[in-house]
């Protein structure tokens, strides 16, 4: 993943959470999209922050179905990515325990990208 806030990124950039990142002015960032519906739904966020280490692994397996459940919500990436690069930008600070690798791993396993 890429931090746009330090370096600009290339292509086309997507943020994919469902709230806007704390502190940050939604004039600092260069956005193609703000892509809400993207990502987990908020029951499954708060359940997967209540204990990421531990259920991690599940947290994978329920936001990928509900990706699959909801394929237009991912759509807009689908499209840009058919035009070339895509940073999908997030504000998680646990990089290794984040949907926007769920959400990438999803892209790439569909065929997007």
């Amino acid at each position: 993943m890429h931090d746009a806030l330090d370096d600009p990124p290339a292509g086309r950039v997507f943020l994919v959470d469902r709230l806007w990142p704390r502190g940050v002015r939604k004039d600092a960032l260069r956005l193609d999209g703000w892509v809400r519906d993207a990502a987990p739904s908020t029951e499954l966020r708060r359940w997967f922050h209540a204990d990421p280490d531990a259920r991690w692994a599940e947290f994978r397996d329920r936001y990928t179905a509900e990706l699959e459940r909801a394929p237009e919500a991912v759509e807009p990436l689908r499209a840009a990515l058919r035009e070339g690069p895509v940073t999908l930008l997030y504000a998680a600070r646990d990089t290794a325990h984040t949907h926007a690798a769920v959400l990438r791993d999803h892209l790439a396993a569909q065929g997007a990208g």
